[in-house]
């Protein structure tokens, strides 16, 4: 058995997302369909990003496993001759049997296209969002200085949304404007809540016509309520650019904004399986959601153990569950972690 790694391209114009739908076609179904066409064996994909309906891609990633001997790296031509024209597969390559594309560190990069002008362009209107109302570019770029970061993302994130922890980072936001009047919204992160991009370009509409202060993005933020934020903005002017997997384990992982501060010191990871988590600030109610987060990124970047240390004066339960873990406290007055029990 092989494990083959895909990066797919695609205009999701016609199609209900990436995910199987009882309702309609899918890219999902497409790249099973053409794949088990070709290969003669039933395939299913597994998706690192699972798109919405009329959200396009340049970069998402997706694996499936086969008994076929065909080269990794030869697979993209051979089942393009399969996938109806707005899906393209524009690069394969074999991977680990192991290597799951939404189990590994990555940054994400998306782009949210606005048509800014007077009256709409016929040949951009699958792909962008019109806008007629003259938008300030400078002061949208200016309003995602205060999304860069470690924060608790959930008043950009759908209601409905099913996520356990709506805590993300964003390493770089932009806000530019063509000569063909497209203004682009670009935001790279270490991942994305359901509808998160959308509703950030709502919310920097709301700045770009002159309606809020940029600074005012922080109040949204700050507010972890979705009602505080702009609208949702339609799905056709979102692309998924690309996905970069991290290639090998940092060091040291800091997680700090003015809520909390810690670090994940990796250093001893590969010669002893062992991490260790300093939480060096923490408002008492962001504690537990803290260490749960640093615990479960140790155990998921290979830590065999870790071990928890907490400032003076803080306390922490010893029989409540840290997602998967309980706390013991050790002879040096530091945690170890205890596995629950509970399926990763």
């Amino acid at each position: 058995m092989r494990r083959i790694k895909l990066t797919v391209a695609y205009d999701g114009t016609a199609y209900k997302g990436w995910q199987l739908q009882p309702n309609g076609v899918t890219i999902e179904e497409m790249l099973n369909k053409a794949l088990s066409d070709l290969l003669k064996e039933p395939v299913c994909v597994i998706g690192a990003s699972r798109t919405d309906s009329g959200v396009h891609a340049r970069g998402n990633v997706a694996v499936f496993d086969t008994e076929s001997r065909i080269p990794g790296d030869k697979f993209c031509y051979a089942v393009n001759r399969g996938l109806p024209e707005d899906i393209r597969v524009v690069e394969s390559e074999e991977v680990p049997l192991d290597w799951h594309p939404r189990k590994q560190n990555c940054v994400k990069t998306y782009e949210y296209q606005i048509l800014n002008c007077k009256i709409e362009i016929p040949t951009r209107r699958l792909y962008s969002h019109f806008c007629y109302y003259p938008l300030n570019v400078e002061k949208m770029n200016e309003a995602t200085k205060y999304l860069i970061g470690e924060h608790d993302f959930i008043s950009f994130c759908a209601a409905n949304h099913q996520a356990e922890e709506t805590v993300r980072t964003i390493y770089g936001a932009e806000v530019k404007k063509n000569d063909e009047d497209i203004v682009t919204i670009r935001l790279c992160g270490s991942g994305f809540l359901y509808n998160m991009v959308r509703i950030i370009a709502g919310t920097l509409l709301k700045v770009g016509t002159g309606e809020w202060e940029p600074e005012h993005v922080k109040e949204v933020l700050e507010a972890r309520n979705r009602k505080e934020a702009g609208q949702t903005a339609p799905a056709k002017g979102l692309t998924l650019v690309g996905i970069e997997y991290e290639r090998e384990i940092p060091k040291e992982i800091v997680g700090r904004n003015e809520h909390w501060d810690a670090v994940l010191d990796q250093t001893s990871l590969e010669s002893d399986g062992v991490s260790r988590v300093r939480i060096r600030f923490s408002e008492p109610e962001e504690l537990p959601r803290l260490i749960r987060r640093m615990v479960h990124q140790a155990y998921r970047n290979g830590a065999k153990e870790v071990f928890v240390t907490i400032p003076d004066g803080y306390e922490v339960s010893e029989t409540e569950s840290y997602g998967y873990y309980r706390l013991r406290r050790l002879d040096d007055g530091s945690y170890g972690t205890e596995y629950t029990g509970r399926a990763l």
